[in-house]
């Protein structure tokens, strides 16, 4: 390494904290416009159907955002019997959880004596070993309607800026490649960045719809089983398998506390059990099989890129966290091979399948 790159490290390492600190304090505007711009690429492949009818682009953009928002409200539609019924029962649900978290609690109370008696040993504070007990037993109030109207005026902008977002990047996304393209040090042309779009868009299409099929079977598996709300789980089951490695964590361990409460013995963890069956199968064989091994993601990258991102933006980082990974993989490689053809070496610009990061 030679001493100029060197002397400029430190300056590298301050833009990243820079930018870090951008990102995670603009994380109002910046989390809404960057979600937007991972659905207009994703979305990329209905507009250009639409384009080859000989539709304005205008039009084109516009029944992409109109298709995807009638989506979403079908969705909401059909969602919103369960999501009422157990907001109604909320609270009861809660008292069960707490319930359980009581019995656990006092099966470990043993073990909190032992520690006692160890910090005592040591010369320890007593009051340092039990100071938690009381905090443990502080209540968690459930969010209020008052809440939910503080927050609404900032969800409603965010709404607005990922529309609006969304929107001109599907109208004016050739003219955002070219632009980005012309600048001298930019190793891909426009042409470059249109295929990357399509091998992305290709790729998350296809895990919409293997994820869509693992929602269904989740449900049915959870209705033949008696889990209440199965078919609101299976729509959570829909949504975090998008999330890898954490999301399906997550969900494994809300479907125990979900058995806990409602069946009793053994049966209490076959929701759970049954659930990492299906995820196991799903992210070892039915991906695989049907994306390709062709253009594998390393699980490292995948799961920093998913804790960076949740620590950024929460919820919305951890939806764009694997989308921006595979988007920068895909042209990262494709102007890899650019300069390595321009550069006089036999080369050849060769479409990438994607394969999945589950595992």
């Amino acid at each position: 390494m030679s001493r100029s790159r060197i002397a400029s490290l430190p300056v590298w390492i301050l833009a990243a904290f820079a930018v870090v600190a951008a990102l995670k304090l603009a994380s109002a505007i910046l989390a809404p416009i960057l979600l937007a711009l991972v659905m207009g690429v994703v979305l990329s492949p209905v507009t250009r159907r639409i384009d080859r009818l000989g539709a304005p682009r205008a039009l084109s953009a516009f029944l992409a955002l109109f298709a995807s928002i009638l989506f979403l409200l079908a969705l909401f539609v059909l969602l919103e019997p369960l999501l009422s019924n157990a907001i109604r029962r909320a609270p009861i649900i809660w008292e069960e959880l707490r319930e359980i978290v009581s019995n656990i609690r006092y099966a470990l109370r043993g073990l909190d004596q032992v520690s006692a008696e160890v910090a005592t040993a040591l010369n320890d504070s007593p009051q340092a070993a039990t100071g938690t007990g009381d905090a443990a037993e502080e209540e968690i109030a459930l969010p209020s309607i008052t809440d939910a109207l503080f927050l609404a005026p900032g969800f409603a902008a965010a709404v607005m800026i990922f529309v609006g977002t969304l929107y001109f990047f599907l109208l004016a996304r050739r003219e955002v490649y070219d632009w980005i393209s012309s600048s001298p040090s930019f190793p891909l042309t426009t042409s470059d960045m249109l295929e990357a779009e399509r091998e992305v868009s290709r790729y998350f299409l296809t895990i919409t719809v293997i994820n869509g099929c693992f929602g269904l079977l989740v449900t049915g598996v959870m209705l033949l089983l008696g889990m209440p709300y199965a078919p609101l789980w299976g729509f959570v089951a829909f949504l975090v398998n998008f999330i890898l490695y954490l999301g399906p964590a997550v969900f494994a361990l809300a479907l125990l506390l979900g058995g806990l409460i409602a069946f009793e013995g053994p049966m209490s963890f076959a929701p759970a059990a049954a659930y990492l069956l299906m995820n196991m199968t799903e992210g070892q064989f039915v991906t695989p099989a049907l994306v390709g091994r062709q253009m594998s993601v390393n699980p490292l990258m995948v799961f920093l890129s998913l804790v960076c991102w949740l620590w950024l933006w929460g919820p919305i980082g951890g939806v764009i966290a694997i989308p921006l990974l595979v988007w920068g993989m895909v042209l990262f490689k494709r102007g890899r091979a650019a300069q390595t053809t321009s550069s006089g070496t036999p080369g050849k610009l060769r479409p990438n399948r994607l394969a999945g990061a589950k595992g």
